[in-house]
């Protein structure tokens, strides 16, 4: 695992030259790359949500589109169109800006549920359809999408369907006294997003997406984090619970984190560092609990004290 964990940690340091004093966050949206997810980037303006992707693309050197969600856009906006071409007599194909490597998708709440939901088969299968032609999307595929959480007016709700093929959800935050200084200094002159440069080829990071899979888990661990998923399914406080998208995500996030800090097989400390993010999104709280205001993120604390963490087996 030392490939990966030098490959994450040339990605990690290099988005940091733009990102300022948020080291954890900037490592979840590696590994959400790393085991080719898609992230929700929720906060409010301002706090360096695009610069994120953009810094995450140049790290990467992978081919880079940013998609500003409005009420007004189409899904062919985002999947692409055919027209017609008058000199060969034929329909051309012209891709949207989801054929990129990896996409900002900025406010995805702005758009109208049909417009999300040209975004469903491409997170999912990773291939877009049109005129019942299939497109393939070139790897790494990622979608980062933002939104945000304190104005609501003229935005959709993103639905479950939605909501669930995201791996994780994170918020940056605004930074500390001292690192918003440094933010200031650091874009006297130009913005620090122009000056980095790739460390990692695409195929460097295509090799350790597949590295990243061998990272053993022992059967102790899978049932701990089949527990703590099931336990949203009946916590008293959860109208809906999480799927087994939520295992798998945080059993390939697991995978991933393990990697990331040089082992070759995952610890019940990752699932605990991993499952707010993994599970806090997909968790719909029930109406008492609304009015109590107890957000998803306290239910998963609540289930994770809950739940035994387990001994695992040393692999032979």
């Amino acid at each position: 695992m030392t490939d990966v964990q030098e490959i994450a940690q040339r990605i990690v340091e290099n988005v940091e030259r733009v990102i300022v004093g948020k080291r954890n966050e900037v490592q979840l949206t590696v590994l959400g790359l790393l085991c080719q997810g898609h992230i929700l980037i929720e906060d409010v303006p301002g706090v360096g949500k695009t610069v994120l992707a953009k810094s995450l693309a140049r790290s990467v050197g992978c081919a880079f589109q940013r998609i500003q969600f409005t009420p007004d856009m189409l899904p062919s906006d985002v999947t692409g169109v055919s027209v017609f071409n008058q000199k060969s007599r034929e329909f051309e194909f012209r891709p949207g800006p989801i054929h990129a490597q990896i996409v900002l998708v900025d406010e995805i709440n702005r758009a109208t549920p049909k417009t999300q939901s040209a975004l469903l088969e491409a997170m999912e299968e990773r291939q877009v359809t049109v005129d019942g032609h299939t497109y393939a999307l070139k790897p790494p595929f990622m979608v980062l999408a933002t939104q945000n959480p304190i104005e609501y007016e003229g935005t959709f709700p993103l639905p479950e369907a939605q909501l669930d093929r995201f791996i994780m959800r994170i918020r940056l935050g605004y930074p500390k006294k001292d690192e918003e200084i440094i933010i200031l200094d650091r874009q006297q002159y130009v913005h620090p997003v122009d000056e980095i440069s790739q460390v990692v080829t695409v195929d460097e990071l295509l090799e350790a997406q597949q590295a990243v899979k061998d990272v053993y888990i022992d059967e102790k661990v899978k049932d701990y984090i089949v527990e703590v998923v099931r336990r949203t399914r009946t916590h008293p406080e959860v109208y809906l619970g999480a799927s087994s998208r939520g295992a798998l995500a945080i059993y390939r996030l697991g995978q991933a984190r393990a990697a990331m800090f040089g082992r070759d097989y995952v610890l019940p400390d990752d699932v605990k560092a991993l499952a707010e993010s993994a599970l806090s999104h997909r968790i719909i709280v029930g109406p008492a609990a609304r009015i109590k205001d107890i957000e998803p993120d306290t239910i998963v604390d609540d289930i994770l004290n809950q739940v035994p963490v387990p001994g695992a087996q040393v692999r032979a």
